[in-house]
């Protein structure tokens, strides 16, 4: 009797095609359409003088790989949020944490305009740090504030605050310009040196989200149930949210904030193989950074020969997605 291949097996073991296929796609197709051929030419003998293997090599192979990462990124930071609190609204931008990343990148080009690289991607794990602080903080306060609308509402306040706070001194310091690429996120201008600063920090984000996934299982089936199961819940809350903290920062600092990734994402993932984060957490990192590549493509022909932002293409997508959460599930914690 065949034994059936489970679509969390298949998801990874198929990853590889896929990403290798939604590569392709990403450098063929775009203002300028690009020949296979030219393709196969500038992977093994670039040539500094071709302006489409200039375009393949500077921009559309760091753009992609760039969309992938930042999915997956955005994608884990999701599935461990909704886990983390059984909140099935949970994600970075909804919660407010990538505002929070934005503002302190925003304090960060104002008062320190010559900071490096790594520095500002520092800084921007505070901004994330300092916004779930304040979300949660706000929470706990507040009665019934942990419900998930409630925390999705005091996400968008937070979140806005924060937003509004970075406008207004990025207009009065007028560098309003510069701060405008982490508001609009511009995927065609990914820095590959600061893809290569990022790898260790992501690294270390994703390994300690893979070692969390089984306790994540447990804790998402209630406090009280991960306490009678010897679970140290507050050392698994702590070591989540650092995860979310790195993953998120790293986003936010190489391409700015993009929304409703973490949202969309972990709920395909979970639909698709089951309650288990041993599963949820690598699948959404898989298909995350398949989703967002895929809407990057998608966003160069939404107004061509125009590119539409990123963050347009996935809000169309993730604003229905987000209103029939709220429609079906109510104001009750995930069961």
């Amino acid at each position: 009797m065949r034994s059936r291949i489970s679509p969390s097996a298949l998801i990874l073991w198929s990853s590889p095609f896929l990403i290798v296929l939604t590569i392709l796609l990403s450098i063929l197709y775009g203002a300028k359409n690009i020949e296979i051929s030219t393709i196969r030419d500038a992977l093994f003998s670039f040539d500094p003088g071709n302006v489409n293997h200039q375009i393949i090599m500077h921009s559309r192979f760091p753009r992609v790989v760039g969309a992938l990462l930042i999915g997956a990124f955005l994608a884990i930071s999701g599935a461990l949020m909704q886990g983390m609190t059984r909140n099935y609204l949970a994600s970075p931008s909804i919660m407010g944490v990538s505002d929070g990343s934005v503002f302190a990148i925003t304090i960060c080009m104002i008062f320190m305009p010559n900071s490096s690289s790594i520095e500002m991607i520092l800084y921007s794990f505070m901004g994330s740090a300092l916004s779930i602080v304040l979300v949660f903080g706000m929470a706990i306060l507040l009665p019934g504030g942990l419900s998930p609308v409630r925390m999705a509402i005091l996400g968008t306040i937070i979140g806005t605050f924060l937003s509004s706070i970075s406008a207004a001194l990025s207009t009065y310091f007028q560098v309003s310009q510069n701060i405008s690429f982490w508001y609009n996120a511009r995927l065609h201008q990914m820095d590959p040196e600061l893809i290569k600063l990022a790898i260790p920090f992501a690294v270390v984000g994703i390994v300690m989200a893979i070692q969390l996934s089984k306790s994540i299982s447990v804790l998402s089936l209630g406090e009280e149930i991960a306490v009678s199961l010897g679970q140290k819940t507050t050392l698994i809350k702590f070591a989540a949210t650092f995860s979310v903290v790195i993953l998120t920062g790293i986003s936010v600092a190489l391409v700015g904030k993009i929304g409703f990734v973490g949202l969309i994402v972990p709920h395909i993932a979970r639909f698709l193989t089951g309650a288990d984060y041993k599963w949820i957490i690598p699948c959404s990192g898989v298909l995350g950074g398949l989703f967002l590549a895929l809407c990057d493509v998608l966003s160069r022909f939404l107004n061509y020969p125009f590119e539409m932002p990123i963050g347009v293409v996935t809000s169309l997508l993730g604003v229905p997605f987000f209103l029939y959460l709220i429609r079906t599930r109510g104001g009750g914690t995930r069961e």
